[in-house]
């Protein structure tokens, strides 16, 4: 980064000081506060790379407590952010707490100009230096929700609940239409947990028959039945350490149900024919598209195992309650399959757009999949239609999207009321809040509608 594309903050209530430095940093984007209250608002508003702080802020200038407090708030808005704590001599043992409590540096004062700008370089390359780090990090790091594409706040909700429970070891139960993608997010939720270089092992209750799903699960010695030529570790042995997925667990037999009840019990199992009791380190995921709960009124549910199962419950929404989510997967895929495929398609036309849009999708994600491989298998031109998609639209239909001036009027409109309810209507502190001056505010209110 060039100086003149580096932001620095200085909070000095000396106009003086002030002046000097502003003259002696004029190669870089300069913010001037002089107290507590316009530096944490010039952090939010300008969000530098660097602050300059001078610890004996007011109504404390002989002491450094206001200083500190001023310290620890930038820092609680951008952690990120390198603060340079200007402190006289008989200040040192302040700054030296203040490097303690996050600082970067600490430069005595009367400031050196040359050694000011020396310690400001060096932060400026160690933040360079943070962020490639940090992002050579994530290209590393395995993306939990990989597989999960999604735009929409109803999704998008789901996706921040899956990643605020994976560290935590508890049963978590998927619910929703088929093909909404219960079992993309039980993955993610495994490889955003601890258990995520362990196993991930998953069956379909509803896949396997009755008289089978029991060995499936728990495993047999040989002997035990006829056609049992061998020990077989069942899944929830396999997935010792890791996860264990049930889909479809609605349709688990009631008898099986109670077998296992009692693993989640006792985190034990014995294998079918066996006498050795096998204890088991395994952190249950499951899913249904049922009703758990009017199946238990029907009686086809045990309610103590749902209660077992339901620790933690995500309700996934269909994919036409995702605002914008159709077509963005209708894109993603569209790009995937023309590989695939080795075919040129590179687009949709109008009126596909508006049919993907439209189009109710009652098979969700599975269905949008299905009928992109068909089109693009079928399709012969670079253009992907409605007809393609076999999405019957009239032309006259449209669908209703916000514009993006909506949007950001819809969205200026909710902050703006909250920031008001925040402080009580107090113009001056929600215009600290957002981070602008009150005259700003007050135009705002006044294009908005808002009336205080």
């Amino acid at each position: 980064m060039t100086a003149g594309s580096q932001k620095i903050l200085i909070v000095e209530d000396d106009p003086g000081v002030q002046s000097q430095m502003k003259w002696a940093l004029s190669d870089f984007e300069i913010a001037i506060a002089d107290d507590r209250n316009s530096a944490i608002a010039q952090a939010r508003r300008f969000d530098p790379n660097v602050v300059i702080l001078d610890l004996g802020m007011p109504p404390d200038e002989a002491g450094a407590t206001e200083g500190l407090a001023v310290l620890e708030a930038i820092l609680a808005i951008s952690p990120r952010t390198k603060i340079i704590v200007a402190s006289g001599h008989s200040g040192r043992e302040a700054a030296v707490k203040s490097v303690q409590l996050g600082a970067y540096d600490f430069c005595a004062k009367p400031v050196d100009i040359e050694i000011l700008k020396m310690i400001i370089d060096r932060a400026c390359h160690v933040q360079a230096l943070e962020a490639d780090a940090l992002t050579a990090t994530r290209d590393k790091t395995s993306e939990p929700f990989e597989g999960v594409l999604a735009a929409s706040p109803q999704m998008l909700k789901v996706c921040r609940g899956v990643e605020r429970v994976a560290s935590a070891d508890v049963s978590v139960l998927f619910t929703g239409e088929s093909g909404t993608g219960k079992e993309v997010l039980a993955k993610a939720l495994h490889r955003a947990s601890p258990r995520a270089n362990n196993p991930f092992v998953a069956i379909n209750c509803a896949a396997i028959p009755e008289n089978l799903l029991e060995s499936e699960l728990f495993g047999h010695e040989k002997g035990a039945f006829t056609g049992a030529v061998k020990q077989t570790i069942g899944k929830i042995e396999q997935a010792t350490t890791g996860t264990l997925f049930l889909d479809e667990i609605g349709d688990m037999p009631l008898p099986l149900q109670a077998k296992l009840l009692r693993f989640l019990q006792e985190r034990k199992i014995e294998r079918i024919g066996g006498r050795k009791t096998i204890e088991v380190d395994v952190r249950i995921v499951s899913a249904t598209n049922m009703d758990l709960e009017a199946a238990i009124q029907n009686g086809g549910f045990r309610e103590d195992l749902f209660y077992r199962l339901n620790e933690i419950a995500f309700e996934i929404p269909p994919l036409r309650e995702r605002d914008g989510d159709a077509l963005l997967l209708a894109k993603f895929n569209l790009e995937k399959l023309s590989g695939l495929y080795n075919k040129k398609i590179k687009e949709f036309s109008t009126l596909a757009k508006r049919g993907i849009e439209l189009y109710d999708w009652p098979g969700n994600v599975r269905e949008l999949e299905n009928k992109m491989k068909r089109a693009v298998v079928l399709s012969d031109g670079k253009t992907i239609t409605a007809e393609d998609l076999e999405l019957e639209l009239d032309d006259s239909e449209d669908v209703n999207f916000p514009t993006l001036r909506q949007v950001r009027e819809k969205a200026e409109f909710d902050v703006v009321n909250r920031a008001l309810a925040v402080t009580d209507n107090n113009v001056s502190q929600a215009a600290k809040l957002l981070g602008v001056s009150r005259p700003t505010l007050y135009e705002l209110l006044k294009t908005l509608g808002v009336k205080v």
